[in-house]
């Protein structure tokens, strides 16, 4: 079973959904993992509390852009508190393997970027 979400996730890294960046976003923020450089940004387009569009647009390892992909492909319809409420469970249980200690921060990125605009934090400069 594990050859199959190694399938999924490489297929995300290879094949990313909603790549790139919106018209005019509502919500924007941009993070780096300062540990391997991984770089998420995730721009929402957010009509009375639901999340209408998303896009990201990043570099760094599979884990983190697949997760980034997949992220993006589970929220689109969701209410800003369905989004609050998720959590590392949520993350490895969509990627669906066992992510090690190291890793962990590559696959939680997406979400930490994801709740920081969600909950209307400023984006970090450059």
């Amino acid at each position: 079973m594990d050859d199959l979400y190694r399938e999924n996730i490489i297929d995300h890294f290879r094949h990313p959904r909603n790549k790139g960046h919106l018209d005019a976003p509502d919500r924007t923020y941009h993070d780096v993992n300062p540990f391997c450089g991984d770089e998420i940004t995730i721009e929402l387009k957010v009509e009375d509390g639901r999340i209408v569009d998303v896009a990201f647009d990043g570099k760094g390892c599979a884990i983190s852009q697949a997760s980034a992909s997949m992220l993006t492909e589970e929220i689109r319809g969701k209410t800003l508190d369905e989004v609050r409420a998720l959590d590392k469970d949520f993350i490895t249980d969509m990627l669906g393997i066992p992510i090690g200690p190291v890793r962990m921060k590559c696959a939680l990125l997406s979400l930490k970027v994801l709740k920081a605009s969600v909950w209307g934090m400023e984006e970090w400069p450059d």
